[in-house]
């Protein structure tokens, strides 16, 4: 089959690869569409050794598995767990000690006309909302983790750094708590989609050192980190959402006497992803700048490179 493969840094489009054989408890998905992420372009720098095809947001149709999902679109949770391991039994698959991660460790992704996934990984993907649209579950999924670890109330001072895609979504799912939020970026234009659902915007020099309660990182650079930690009061809590190619250089003292609490922050729940796609709470049309058929895919990498640019979708089967 067609898929893109990731090979020492180096991304290729190949037609030679083997079509998956789900083992028992996985089901076969023709994969429709599947979004290009931040994670896929970090991989590609080097932030995990990784072999394989690449991606992980997708939707699919599944043509090999249970007879209530045959020929249904869904989304896949991409933590593929043992079951058996200490955090399998304490209901933490997400940590499982030997999981795959689609696109990501030891399982091949979602950038091939086929993948294979567990069963209980799939969600069906409603009526009303569109392929292009499920395509973002698993980002607004990791988005809604933040509310999952912290409670986030309307008093609370919330800060979001970064106008990127992930930093988007966080922000349209923070909103909806009625807390008092700011998200700051480097381009007024990424910016502008937020503002016009109400969101308070601004740049970098907008933002007030100890003012927040809670900020969250979303650009998986040094600078993000220092604009979020600097924001934060004494005892505030500062949420890393972005992976990091490099090490990460930070003054741990200030951690310590400011009593900061750092906490990470990676997958999280579809279910209600899926709900707040159906139910229009959250809005992704204008995050999509292009489409490209899996045959492009390399100038869809570049294009997902391009500065300004959010969400490039691939097409993979029609």
């Amino acid at each position: 089959m067609k898929g893109l493969w990731l090979e020492n840094n180096q991304l290729q489009l190949r037609t030679d690869i083997p079509l998956p054989e789900p083992p028992a408890g996985e089901a076969l998905v023709r994969v429709l569409q599947a979004g290009i992420c931040n994670t896929d372009l970090e991989l590609i720098k080097g932030y995990y050794p990784y072999t394989g095809v690449i991606g992980h947001e997708f939707v699919g149709v599944v043509e090999q598995g249970p007879k209530q999902l045959i020929n249904q679109r869904v989304v896949g949770e991409i933590n593929a767990a043992c079951g058996n391991c200490r955090f399998c039994d304490r209901g933490q698959p997400r940590h499982c000690e030997n999981r795959t991660v689609l696109g990501i460790v030891n399982r091949h992704g979602a950038f091939a006309e086929y993948l294979s996934l567990p069963i209980k990984n799939l969600h069906l993907v409603p009526e009303n909302v569109s392929t292009a649209a499920a395509t973002f579950t698993e980002p607004i999924a990791a988005a809604l983790e933040i509310q999952q670890q912290i409670q986030i109330c309307k008093n609370d001072r919330v800060l979001v750094v970064g106008d990127g895609k992930l930093g988007q979504l966080i922000a349209q799912t923070l909103a909806l708590t009625g807390c008092e939020l700011l998200v700051i970026g480097r381009h007024q234009e990424k910016l502008v989609n937020l503002a016009a659902r109400g969101i308070k915007t601004g740049l970098a020099n907008s933002v007030t050192d100890k003012y927040f309660d809670i900020s969250i990182d979303c650009t998986g650079n040094p600078e993000g980190f220092n604009i979020a930690r600097r924001a934060l009061r004494p005892r505030g809590t500062l949420i890393l959402k972005s992976t990091y190619a490099g090490n990460l250089s930070l003054d741990a003292s200030s951690l310590v006497v400011d009593e900061i609490t750092l906490i990470g922050s990676r997958c999280g729940p579809f279910a209600p992803a899926l709900e707040l796609l159906a139910t229009g709470k959250v809005e992704v049309q204008s995050l999509i700048h292009a489409y490209y058929p899996l045959s492009q895919g390399l100038e869809a990498f570049e294009k997902a490179k391009t500065k300004g640019v959010l969400k490039v979708l691939l097409e993979i089967n029609s």
